[in-house]
C-alpha cells in the first residue's frame, strides 16, 4: 500500500527566522540597537549613538561648542591676517601721517598769511634815483594794514601811473610787515620844445615833464613827424648807444628819417651817424676818431669802417 508524500516543511531558518530576524531589521531601521549574528536573545543589545566614531563615554557635541569654535577659528583668522598685514598697515599710517602734516602745515601757514600778523606795516621805494622815492612811498601809503597776501597789485600800478619817470616796477614782499617796491626809471634822451615849453622824453616818446626853460644836460630834439615817427625812433637808439663822454656833451639830435641821425657836440662838433644800425661799432669808431684828432670840426661814421674826419 502506498504511503502518502509527506507534507512540506518550512525550511530552517524560513518563517522561524523571518521571525527572529524583524525585531533585528527593525532595531536596526530605528538605529537604536546592535544585536550580534551570535545574540541568542535581545537581552544582550547595546545602545549605540548616531555617530559611530564617538566614544561612548563622550558627551554629545552641543550648540553652544559648535559657536565657540567658531569664533575661535575667526579670531585666529583675523590675528593671522594683521599679521600678515602689518606692514602695509604701518606703511599706510606713515603715509597718512605725513600727508596730514603737510596739509597741516600748508593750511597754517595760508592762514596765517591772510591774518593782520602779516599785514604791511611799512613801505621802502628802491631804484629812485630822479624821482623823490618818499613822494613814491606816499602814493603806496594805501597798502598800508593790509596783509601781502593781499596786497593789490592793480592798485599799485594806479598809484604809480602818476610818476611817468617809472618804467619797470616790481614788488617784494618781506614777511612779516615788509613791502619792497623796486623800480627802474625812464631815461630821458632831451627834449622837445613847443608852445608849452621844454617836454622832457625818453627813447620811447613817454613824456617825462614839461618845463619852461631847456633842462641842464638835455639835447634839444629837432625830429621831424614828432615821437611816433621812425625818424624819432632810430634818434632815441643812437643817443643810447653814446660814449659816456659825448653823452654829457651832446647839444643837439637832427633827424628827417631814420638813416640821416646828426648830432651836435658843445665843442661845435658835429657827427653825422646815419642809421641805428652798428651803433656799437659807431661809438668805438668815434672814439678813436675824437683821439685822432680831438680838434676836429666834423666827423662821419655813417660806414663805421671808413670814417671820415673834417
Amino acid at each position: 500500500m502506498r504511503r502518502p508524500p509527506p507534507l512540506p516543511v518550512a525550511p530552517e531558518g524560513a518563517a522561524g527566522g523571518e521571525a527572529r530576524d524583524a525585531p533585528r531589521r527593525r532595531g536596526r531601521a530605528r538605529g537604536t540597537y546592535d544585536e550580534s549574528e551570535s545574540a541568542p536573545n535581545a537581552a544582550d543589545a547595546r545602545p549605540i549613538l548616531e555617530d559611530s566614531d564617538t566614544d561612548a563615554g563622550e558627551r554629545p557635541t552641543s550648540n553652544m561648542d559648535v559657536w565657540r569654535a567658531a569664533r575661535a577659528r575667526r579670531k585666529a583668522l583675523r590675528a593671522e591676517i594683521r599679521r600678515f598685514t602689518q606692514r602695509s598697515r604701518r606703511r599706510r599710517i606713515v603715509w597718512l601721517s605725513a600727508i596730514g602734516a603737510v596739509v597741516l602745515l600748508v593750511g597754517g601757514s595760508a592762514a596765517a598769511a591772510y591774518s593782520p600778523l602779516f599785514a604791511v606795516d611799512r613801505v621802502t621805494v628802491v631804484g629812485a634815483t630822479t624821482l623823490d622815492a618818499a613822494a613814491v612811498e606816499s602814493a603806496l601809503a594805501g597798502q598800508i594794514g593790509t596783509p601781502l597776501a593781499l596786497v593789490d597789485a592793480s592798485e599799485i600800478k594806479a598809484a604809480l601811473l602818476a610818476f611817468p619817470l617809472i618804467e619797470t616796477y616790481s614788488l617784494e614782499a618781506k614777511p612779516p610787515h615788509d613791502l619792497t617796491v623796486r623800480i627802474v626809471e625812464r631815461t630821458p634822451v632831451g627834449v622837445i620844445r613847443s608852445d608849452a615849453g621844454y617836454t622832457l622824453v625818453d627813447a620811447a616818446g613817454v613824456a617825462l615833464s614839461t618845463t619852461a626853460d631847456q633842462p641842464a644836460g638835455q639835447p634839444l630834439l629837432e625830429i621831424e613827424g614828432g615821437t611816433d615817427s621812425d625818424a624819432f625812433e632810430s634818434a632815441g637808439l643812437v643817443i643810447r648807444s653814446l660814449p659816456a663822454d659825448v653823452r654829457a656833451g651832446l647839444t643837439g639830435v637832427r633827424a628827417s628819417t631814420r638813416d640821416d641821425v646828426t648830432l651836435t657836440v658843445s665843442s661845435g662838433l658835429v657827427v653825422v651817424w646815419g642809421s641805428s644800425e652798428n651803433s656799437p661799432l659807431k661809438s668805438e669808431a668815434l672814439a678813436k676818431a675824437l683821439i685822432a684828432k680831438p680838434d676836429a670840426s666834423s666827423i662821419d661814421v655813417t660806414s663805421p669802417h671808413a670814417v671820415v674826419i673834417g
